[in-house]
């Protein structure tokens, strides 16, 4: 059966984890930032809470895919390797003189070895601890802590990466260099892993990292169902990519509608999930703090690769989606507040929810007021510790890749 996800909350059969491991453990105070987090992750605790939330999806009947795994197994594959150490290992980045000779000392090590280095880091003394130098004006100004490969912690969050909407994948070009090594993981398992070449076939939307600047990432993408996609156009997501999406997805007949949100852009808003989630087949949870914003409606145009667009002023932006969505209207929930508490709760990713089935989600427990909130407004909420896992300011939905889930 081929992989598609068909809403945001139908019943969800399978998704893709990333069980934290080295690549945070190598974060730093003097690093974090350019690595795109705010705090340093207690890494063991962290381990057993993200084994705890995949636990809970398995008991909600989902199948977990450890990200790990599907790179590994997909580097058995020649073709896969190639890719990889290819667009790893370029001039542009290592100079003429170590190109070569790092990606020749890299192409032989074991696969388990190879994916802790492409994903976990390595530095010039790791590296020369076991391996020659080489010849390298760009090898030899490194000091011996640097990262010959710098770690990639936002794997964390595999719902960036790549995006699955409805019987595609848009495998995501990344807007900030600490995450665009990530892509190319994502192509070798969605091209050459053996669970994605013989599942039949699907879309690919967009193709990776070839496609930066016109980038997007998962986060500000919601398949909410009924051949419509509601998409943030964050700090991250642009409208050159939001444009890009919808031409492939009307000429497919895969969707009908876009309504994409003007956000305000900025790391407090880093991805529409983060303040704005669904959690039911016609109902979304929402940070106060949002407040409207100026959306437009992108459908297919008279001509085979034209486009309508039509805007809307902020206060529409509910009735915009309720209209792609053919309803009358949405049921949008935000919790009653204070100021500072709302704060809190958007910066814990309390409307970062992950939904299992029509009106059951996933949130993290610290969100107490949020979780009240939803439960007294019949949402089913099923709680995990989010102590360590939430200094990396992603929730539930932030750390899972749907790749199949039923229509709401």
């Amino acid at each position: 059966m081929a992989f598609h996800v068909d809403s945001e909350t139908g019943r969800l059969r399978r998704v893709i984890l990333h069980r934290p491991d080295l690549e945070l453990k190598r974060l730093t105070p003097s690093n974090k930032d350019a690595l795109l987090f705010d705090d340093l992750l207690w890494v063991r605790r962290a381990r057993q809470e993200h084994d705890g939330f995949a636990d809970v999806l398995r008991d909600q009947g989902v199948e977990v895919h450890l990200f790990g795994d599907l790179l590994a197994e997909s580097l058995e594959v020649p073709e896969a390797r190639r890719l990889v150490l290819d667009r790893v290992f370029q001039e542009k980045e290592y100079g003429p003189l170590a190109t070569d000779h790092l990606r020749a000392v890299f192409d032989e090590l074991p696969t388990d070895e190879l994916v802790e280095a492409l994903v976990g880091g390595m530095t010039k003394r790791e590296f020369l601890d076991r391996h020659a130098e080489p010849t390298s004006v760009r090898f030899h100004v490194m000091d011996l802590d640097d990262f010959l490969l710098a770690p990639l912690p936002n794997h964390l969050f595999t719902r960036d990466t790549s995006a699955w909407v409805y019987d595609g994948v848009s495998i995501n070009a990344m807007r900030w260099p600490a995450r665009q090594r990530e892509t190319v993981h994502f192509e070798a398992i969605y091209r050459h892993h053996p669970l994605f070449t013989q599942s039949g076939a699907f879309h690919v939307w967009s193709e990776g990292q070839s496609a930066y600047p016109s980038t997007i990432e998962g986060g500000d993408v919601l398949v909410i169902g009924n051949g419509a996609v509601l998409i943030g156009m964050s700090e991250r997501t642009t409208p050159q990519a939001v444009e890009m999406l919808a031409r492939g997805l009307f000429a497919a007949g895969s969707a009908h509608t876009i309504v994409a949100l003007d956000m305000p852009k900025g790391r407090a808003f880093m991805h529409l999930d983060t303040v704005m989630t669904m959690v039911d087949g016609d109902t979304f949870t929402q940070y106060a703090g949002l407040g409207m914003l100026r959306s437009y409606t992108i459908e297919p145009g008279s001509g085979e690769h034209e486009l309508k667009v039509t805007d809307h002023p902020p206060e529409h932006m509910h009735r915009a989606i309720a209209a792609a969505l053919g309803l009358d209207a949405i049921r949008v929930l935000t919790a009653t507040q204070d100021v500072h508490s709302a704060e809190r709760e958007q910066w814990d990713d309390g409307c970062n929810v992950l939904a299992v089935s029509p009106g059951v989600v996933v949130a993290y427990d610290r969100n107490a007021t949020t979780n009240t909130f939803l439960r007294r407004h019949g949402i089913e909420v099923v709680e995990i510790p989010g102590g360590e896992l939430g200094r990396g300011r992603g929730g539930p939905r932030c750390m899972s890749c749907p790749v199949e889930r039923d229509p709401a």
